[in-house]
């Protein structure tokens, strides 16, 4: 059996995933959930944080991990959803199945207003500064995120995480529509799991991505962006069943 890969989203890292790998009850040695370079630790001086650099730095990541133990399991949440999608249209021969929440590509998506804000020189970098941890963890508390949780993500809000954030919105203003035929490759075995009160992504994101592509759509009444935390059980339940069929 191959080896599940989570990619974390903005303003995130992987400890996000320890609520769903708990209901799931993986071993270490069954899964792997990378810090996406910048978020965690400084990225390479030679990694440009651009959405192809973090496109290319996964597949690579995959194509590791399908050396090791055949094709992949992916599940990708907020920007780790979007690049998700990418790498698995890209390189459908690495992976078995897919499974993304909260976030998609389509042409028809505008982004959210704190994304435009990001993408605005001088705007951005005066947003970011602004924004404090303390403030950070009150929000991601307020979004459904346990406090402890809440804590740890926005303990790693540093300079390095902004500029990463930063590089990664300003080259992504069209992702949509430059990624979406591609989308056309994207392995059958897909799953999207969807927080209907989402803030960022509307839910006819996702209607209309799973109309189009003909992928399975469950949504969640109730839920927020971070639907993987708030309904950790309910998705490990629909991952289980993913996979094993």
């Amino acid at each position: 059996m191959g080896l599940k890969l989570f990619l974390h989203g903005v303003p995130d890292t992987p400890s996000m995933w320890d609520p769903v790998i708990s209901e799931l009850g993986l071993s270490t040695d069954t899964y792997r959930a990378p810090a996406m370079p910048g978020f965690v630790a400084p990225a390479p001086a030679d990694f440009a944080s651009t959405k192809e650099a973090y496109v290319d730095w996964y597949i690579e990541e995959i194509a590791k991990a399908h050396a090791e133990a055949g094709p992949v399991d992916l599940v990708g949440h907020d920007w780790g959803a979007i690049i998700t999608i990418r790498v698995a249209s890209l390189r459908p021969d690495l992976v078995n199945s897919w499974c993304v929440a909260n976030a998609l590509p389509h042409p028809e998506y505008k982004w959210h207003r704190m994304a435009r804000m990001w993408q605005t020189p001088i705007l951005g970098e005066l947003v970011m500064a602004a924004t404090r941890k303390g403030q950070l963890c009150k929000a991601l508390h307020a979004a459904g995120i346990p406090a402890d949780l809440a804590s740890i993500e926005a303990s790693h809000w540093s300079p390095h995480m902004r500029k990463a954030i930063l590089k990664l919105y300003r080259s992504a203003k069209t992702a949509g529509s430059e990624w979406w035929g591609e989308t056309k490759n994207l392995p059958r075995r897909g799953l999207v799991f969807w927080g209907e009160d989402d803030p960022y992504v509307p839910t006819w994101v996702a209607e209309k991505f799973c109309a189009e592509t003909g992928m399975r759509l469950e949504k969640q009444a109730d839920t927020g962006h971070w639907s993987i935390i708030e309904r950790a059980d309910v998705l490990a339940g629909l991952l289980k069943e993913h996979w094993s069929s």
